[in-house]
């Protein structure tokens, strides 16, 4: 039996130094941790593992160093000349610089240099390139020139893609890839070497790596650093890593002479840069044969430009195009051989990532555009600027390679020496978030003290930290406090993607949409892989068409995935390629696409995110997007296509499917800022689904804090804005835990102080009862200083309720605990409302109803200037508004009674009121002579007036409408309901305006069967003078009428006795008609030929209605020779003696009818053709008496009894007539002398203007003037009474009176 030997620590310490690197530390870490066993026993066993391991270490070290190639160097290549210089410099210094041009060899010599120094054998030798291509490009170029198998010896790692064993000694991959092993691998104890190779290009990573390494490297004293460039400002490479040494390596290059063309100095004012690049060309034609290189600015200068030289037709020439953009097949024209010259344009991308074989000519319009991220507008810009010296030198090293060349510089040479010496590195104009996550998370520290190779504007510092708050990735930061990941921001470090494509991943696990988040991640990660040639750019357009989605092109993305992996399934690999040629799809970039779906696939497994398995909504996979983009949001706008977050305004990018379409709101990818601010990959969003996923940026702004008494609580509108872009304008939320204080300040006043609690409870209704009393008071004596105020109110609720009882709810729980204790803790002190006293407010000088008859009407009293019921208001219902007179209300109440009085003293014109001042002593004078019993109040004052100073007032001289409102009696006539129809000063124009619905409310309250329709015979029994009924405690009248319906008559209850009988003779001769028969026979009979003729010359339509008009004026007539029947007996003798008299009374009645039409049209006649001057007035006058005499019925309107009257004025207006030639004179004196009368009738009548009946006496003053008339101008045809504009005027007043 064998027994194993011991085995101690201090024998496997000495062994480490022949283990990998890699191990090295982790042995040596449990070695330590071993010596803390406490026994031999213990320790032994553990000591064995780590024996164990170490063995196998060391074996595999030695089967690396078994695996080291036969190196050899091409004798051709100029850094093999400084071979030995290198490799000194390499074995004695921790940091080598080495500067040389593109071609001289370094990338791929410097690996070697190491393998030979004995480097990647017990650690790998990392080489790193800026681009994927170039890393693997450079391993088989490195592993051919081994003579191995790529994969083996030489390696190579990308993105999602790793080509190496445990045997590579060589390991080439991207600057990002070297940044995501650090998470794992913190001190890189996997390498013994670092080549960090093309730093000059300054990428991102390639800054975070050189300062990252620099704190590295005093830790790792065995690690070696070499840092290749182009000979573009080295020595701040060799500054930055403690003065390492520089080596300069020169190229393969032939003279270049450099010619300075400004096209901006040519004699042509109109000369631009493509005919600058026309001269150069031209220029570079009259030289030896070559190739030319053209740097441009973009992809459409590059197509304008390659147009315009096509049209030039230049001999032997062709005319390539070169941008990243390309379709690989297009790329791969320029590396093939060719006959000719040809003419290369290029953008920026030929400076040095690529060289272009052939060239020996270069012209350099001067200018590039230069990716810049504006840390304001949070866009990355790309600015047409001009380029620096170091990339104009570059520019100028593309040529001469193959023979002498010619750089020709489109500026002057002045312009090129006042340029900035070298381009800003990408870490001063890029957005920083990136480097900041990984920094946090491999605990670099404090950022400021990270050493960065040039150190960054803080500005770009702090909006990368912005983002990352945007994000989720880090707390919002507040002050200077320390940064530190969240555990979202630790799941997106651990992606190795940007940051907002990690954060829509991590979404869309949450989101059920994580399958369709992958596919379009890679998407924007990658490369378009759709590709537009020059020449087939609409074809190319119809085969993308077909995938375009409407809303979103994000779901466009999708569309092609699931094509292409349709079309993969169903075609052979052969196939699958010809169709994406075909459809002008890059097969390539579609591999990439899915190979990163793929591995992307498999992180999000390893992460723990759940795919989901059906496909998710809409609004599913674009919240989980957005979430990445939430400052990348817009609102569709005016001055641009959309708003978006800091005010920044941009445009669709033409390219997009949402171009033409626009929604109202959408999110992109990016923002990208050249001739204009365009937003590249559009979709449709909607605003609600942005505030949840920004829940943490979003601001809140709340305004209008009111009491809502349906919600019971405190209600303010909130305005949510994200980086200022309103997402929510006008939204309602309760205030109540927003602001308490001010909560409960609104609660106090509006809820309990207002009485807006919408509860019933009894301290509420005991408060109002009390303030409504004294706010009575206020109103009665027009004064706002009785109550006191609201404040004094808020205060008292204030001091008893507590400040988090501010809505209903918690008031309610609060009062219903206090209430137990003390009911009447709300409720107001009666004495503690009242600023003043009040005993001088009493019912005798403020009554509570007015009385007229036996009719009692409520006084309403409102104090409020300038509205409609300020002061005093009668209310009046409205069908007792017929019964109310407009009587005593001038007197108004007592205790206006005095105010009223001095206003109208003070309304006097001043030769009046200078006789009565002071106005108040007057009034009180007046006081204690006058009483509403005295008659009308301007009546009753002139005359006590008059008494006192001996003046006489005339009544016109009291200016009435200068009387403030509120000492006139305003009339509110109000329904059942108690709700106001109509209000105002003057009871009539009340009564005229709603005549025709106080007839409705009477007919509404009256009994079945009073009113009546279609009734042809007296049916109906008595027709009573009124009809009276109780309702409501008033007595309302109404006054039945027979109302002419032409076929038939209708009882209808009116409000106005007047009109009642007026309207009922018109009844009585529609029913005496229908009941009669028709005397036209009779008429026709007994009427001479001569009256027929004249009839049938009736100037106002068809004779037949003249006949009626006559036979209703017969029928008047007869019924006006006795009583107005109101029994079916009556009616009946009225009947008979209509029946037997009607024939003869209308023969007469048609003869004085034919005597006033022929005389009328005699009048008519003489008034017709040439007038002269003098006789206008006087003939116009007589034709408006005419007219007002003879119209279309006007024998019944004015009646069987007027028409002698009105032949004998139509006599008088023919005598006026003859005499007006005579003494026109005399006929205007005339006219001046009744038009006084006139005036006054006219100023009456105004009174009764909107359909008011007009009394009887005012009727006879009427026919008064027209007697005057007879008498002025034809005396001999005498008046029945005596008339003079003197008796006239003394029936208007009396009328008046």
């Amino acid at each position: 039996m064998s027994v194993e030997p011991v085995v101690t620590a201090t024998t496997l310490y000495s062994q480490l130094s022949d283990c990998l690197m890699q191990d090295q530390y982790r042995l040596r870490r449990r070695l330590v941790n071993s010596k803390k066993m406490s026994g031999k026993a213990d320790q032994q066993p553990v000591l064995q593992k780590i024996a164990a391991d170490i063995q196998r270490s060391v074996s595999q070290r030695q089967q690396r160093q078994a695996a080291m190639p036969v190196i050899n160097y091409p004798p051709e290549l100029p850094v093999v000349a400084s071979k030995d210089q290198i490799k000194a410099a390499i074995a004695t210094n921790q940091v080598v610089i080495i500067a040389g041009e593109t071609g001289s060899g370094k990338t791929t010599q410097i690996p070697k240099i190491c393998l030979e120094l004995g480097r990647g054998v017990a650690g790998t030798i990392g080489h790193t390139q800026p681009r994927r291509l170039a890393a693997r490009s450079v391993a088989d170029r490195i592993a051919q020139e081994l003579n191995c198998q790529a994969g083996q010896q030489v390696g190579y790692k990308i993105r999602f893609g790793d080509h190496t064993t445990h045997q590579t000694l060589i390991k080439l991959m991207t600057d990002g890839v070297l940044l995501a092993e650090m998470q794992q691998d913190r001190f890189l104890n996997q390498y013994d070497t670092i080549i960090i190779d093309e730093a000059h290009e300054r990428s991102l990573n390639i800054d975070f790596l050189l300062g990252y390494l620099k704190q590295l490297l005093p830790k790792r004293p065995d690690l070696k650093l070499i840092i290749t460039s182009a000979t573009i400002d080295p020595q701040r490479f060799s500054k930055h890593f403690f003065d390492a040494p520089i080596i300069e390596v020169s190229g393969r290059t032939y003279p270049v002479e450099t010619r300075y063309r400004p096209y901006t100095d040519q004699e042509d004012k109109d000369a631009d840069q493509l005919q600058g690049i026309f001269d150069a060309v031209e220029e570079l034609y009259r030289e030896p044969p070559g190739d030319i290189l053209i740097f441009l600015n973009g992809e459409r200068e590059i197509r304008d430009t390659a147009d315009a030289l096509e049209k030039l037709k230049l001999p032997h020439t062709e005319v390539l195009p070169l941008y990243a953009r390309l379709s690989a097949a297009e790329q791969n024209r320029i590396f093939q051989g060719h006959t000719g010259r040809r003419i290369v344009l290029a953008t920026n991308v030929a400076e040095t990532s690529l060289t272009v074989p052939g060239i020996r000519y270069v012209i350099d319009p001067g200018t590039a555009r230069l990716s810049r991220y504006s840390y304001r507008s949070k866009v990355q810009q790309l600015p047409i600027e001009a380029i620096s010296q170091a990339s104009a030198n570059q520019r100028k090293g593309r040529c001469g390679r193959v023979a002498a060349g010619i750089c020709i510089r489109l500026y002057s040479e002045e312009d090129f020496n006042g340029r900035p010496e070298f381009t800003d590195p990408e870490i001063l104009r890029t957005n920083l978030a990136s480097v900041i996550m990984q920094m946090l998370a491999l605990g670099l520290g404090d950022i400021d003290a990270f050493p960065f190779l040039q150190r960054p504007d803080n500005r770009f510092v702090n909006d990368g930290i912005k983002l990352l708050e945007e994000l989720g990735a880090i707390e919002p930061q507040r002050g200077r406090q320390k940064l530190n990941l969240t555990a979202l921001g630790k799941q997106l470090a651990r992606l190795p993607i940007d940051p907002r494509l990690a954060r829509m991943v991590v979404a869309a696990s949450t989101n059920a949409a994580l399958q369709e988040v992958l596919v379009v991640v890679a998407a924007l990660s990658i490369q378009d892989p759709r590709e537009r040639p020059l020449d087939k750019q609409q074809k190319a357009d119809e085969c993308h068409g077909r995938f375009a989605d409407p809303d979103s092109d994000f779901s466009s993305w999708l569309k092609l995935w699931a094509y292409l992996q349709q079309q993969q399934d169903d075609l052979s690999n052969n196939q699958f390629r010809r169709l994406c040629r075909q459809e002008f799809l890059n097969y390539l970039r579609v591999r990439e696409w899915q190979d990163l779906v793929s591995q992307l696939s498999q992180l999000a497994k390893e992460q723990g995110l759940i795919i989901n398995g059906s496909p998710p909504s809409y609004q599913q996979l674009h919240s989980a997007l957005l979430t990445g983009l939430l400052g990348q949001v817009g609102f569709k706008d005016v001055d641009a296509d959309y708003l978006g977050p800091r005010q920044t305004r941009f445009y669709a990018f033409p390219g997009s499917h949402l171009f033409k379409r626009k929604p109202k709101w959408v999110m992109a990818a990016e923002w990208v800022e050249t001739s204009k601010l365009y937003a590249r990959s559009l979709a449709k969003i909607e605003p609600e689904w942005i505030e949840p996923l920004a829940a943490h940026l979003v601001t809140r702004s709340y305004s209008e804090p009111h009491w809502e008494k349906k919600r019971g609580a405190v209600v303010a509108f909130e305005q949510v804005s994200l980086y200022g872009l309103v997402i929510v304008p006008k939204r309602a939320v309760l205030y109540s835990k927003i602001d308490e204080v001010v909560s409960h300040k609104i609660f106090i006043r509006e809820a309990l102080v207002n009485q807006e609690l919408g509860t019933n409870d009894a301290f509420l209704s005991f408060n109002q009862r009390l303030i409504d009393d004294v706010t009575a008071l206020e109103e009665k004596s027009r004064r706002r200083d009785i109550l006191v105020d609201e404040d004094t109110l808020a205060t008292f609720y204030a001091e008893k309720v507590p400040q988090w009882a501010n809505n209903r709810i918690d008031f309610a729980k609060w009062w219903k605990k206090q209430r137990a204790v003390a009911p009447g803790f709300l409720n107001f002190d009666p004495d503690s409302l009242l600023n003043r006293d009040t005993s001088d407010i009493t019912t005798d000088k403020f009554p509570e109803s007015w009385h007229q008859g036996n009719v009692t009407l409520p006084l309403d009293y409102h104090f409020a200037p300038g509205e409609p019921d300020d002061g005093i208001s009668v209310v009046i219902p409205l069908a007792l508004l017929n019964q109310i007179d407009d009587s005593g209300f001038d007197w108004l109440i007592p205790a206006l009674r005095h105010e009223l009085l001095v206003a109208l003293i003070k309304s006097l014109p001043k030769q009046y009121r200078r006789n009565f001042v002071p106005a108040p002593n007057y009034a009180d004078a007046l006081m204690q002579l006058i009483a509403p019993e005295q008659g009308k109040l301007i009546e009753v004052i002139s005359q006590r007036l008059k008494r006192m100073s001996g003046v006489t007032i005339p009544d016109d001289a009291w200016d009435l409408s200068g009387i403030p409102a509120h000492l006139t009696m305003n009339f509110k006539v109000v329904d059942e309901a108690g709700k106001t129809l109509q209000q105002g000063r003057s009871l009539s124009i009340l009564k005229q305006g709603l005549q025709g619905e106080v007839q409705q409310s009477l007919s509404q309250v009256a009994e079945q069967g009073i009113e009546q329709e279609n009734l042809t015979q007296w049916s109906f029994g008595a027709l009573p003078e009124e009809y009276v009924k109780l309702q409501a405690g008033y007595e309302i009248k109404a006054f039945p009428a027979l109302v002419d319906q032409r076929d038939s008559v209708a009882i209808k209850l009116l409000d106005n006795p007047q009109q009642a009988r007026q309207v009922t003779l018109q009844g009585l001769r529609r029913l005496l008609l229908l009941n009669v028969p028709s005397p036209v026979k009779y008429l026709q009979e007994s009427l001479p030929n001569k009256a027929k003729l004249g009839l049938y010359f009736n100037p106002f339509g068809r004779v037949l209605e003249l006949i009626d008009d006559c036979i209703a004026a017969g029928v008047d007539a007869l019924i006006a020779t006795g009583d107005t029947p109101t029994t079916g007996q009556e009616f009946k003798i009225l009947r008979d003696k209509v029946r037997a008299e009607l024939g003869d009374t209308v023969v007469a009645i048609a003869l004085q009818v034919e005597q006033i039409l022929t005389l009328s049209h005699d009048i008519q006649k003489r008034l017709k053709g040439k007038v002269d001057l003098a006789h206008i007035q006087s003939q116009g006058d007589i034709k408006q008496q005419l007219n007002e005499l003879v119209f279309k019925g006007f024998v019944s309107q004015h009646g069987a009894t007027r028409l002698p009257d009105i032949l004998r004025y139509l006599q008088a207006m023919l005598k006026r007539l003859e005499k007006l030639p005579v003494d026109p004179q005399r006929d205007r004196l005339l006219m001046h002398e009744y038009q006084k009368a006139v005036d006054a009738y006219n100023n009456v009548l105004g009174k009764y203007a909107g359909g008011a009946i007009v009394p009887e006496t005012l009727h006879n003053i009427y026919w008064m003037l027209q007697e005057l008339k007879v008498s002025l101008h034809a005396q001999q045809l005498g008046t029945p009474y005596p008339v003079s504009v003197k008796r006239i005027l003394h029936a208007v007043a009396e009328f008046k009176n």
